[in-house]
């Protein structure tokens, strides 16, 4: 699975683990910032911008009717899928980190 959006941003991991469970915009920056224990302040023209990339890519989607105040998002499957690969590609660097280099 490759596609432009691969490696995900920082910002973009943050957003899609925590759209495992229904959130709106406020709280998925109020999530963010208690998960990264107060390193990651998502500024609201940052978060949306990510949404609507995330959203465009299929990553995740609206729960809301378009009339609705408050837009609530959840991940997607291929959300899930992308996901479970970054979470393989990043296992295998902090790996590379504790094994040191190999000599050859």
């Amino acid at each position: 699975m490759r596609n432009k959006l691969l490696p995900l941003s920082e910002t973009m991991h943050y957003i899609l683990l925590v759209l495992r469970e229904p959130l709106h915009g406020y709280a998925i920056m109020q999530v963010i910032r208690e998960m990264s224990e107060n390193d990651v302040n998502i500024a609201a023209g940052t978060l949306y911008g990510a949404i609507e990339n995330l959203k465009k890519h299929q990553y995740i989607r609206s729960l809301s009717d378009a009339s609705d105040r408050r837009k609530v998002y959840i991940i997607t499957e291929l959300g899930e899928e992308v996901l479970k690969v970054e979470n393989e590609r990043l296992k295998h660097l902090v790996k590379l980190y504790e094994d040191g280099p190999k000599s050859n």
